[in-house]
């Protein structure tokens, strides 16, 4: 969850920087590819983009 939260937080920092070029630009399809540690161990996704 942490590092989804801060790939987020990277990404406004980049829109912020870029708004000035093109404020209609859409960023997005944020992914979670794999994971591990935890109270559910390891996982990694099945079909990764």
């Amino acid at each position: 969850m942490e590092a989804l939260t801060a790939v987020q937080v990277a990404l406004l920092t980049i829109y912020d920087m870029a708004k000035a070029v093109d404020r209609g630009m859409v960023m997005g399809d944020i992914h979670l590819l794999e994971k591990s540690g935890g109270k559910s161990g390891e996982w990694k996704a099945v079909n990764p983009i």
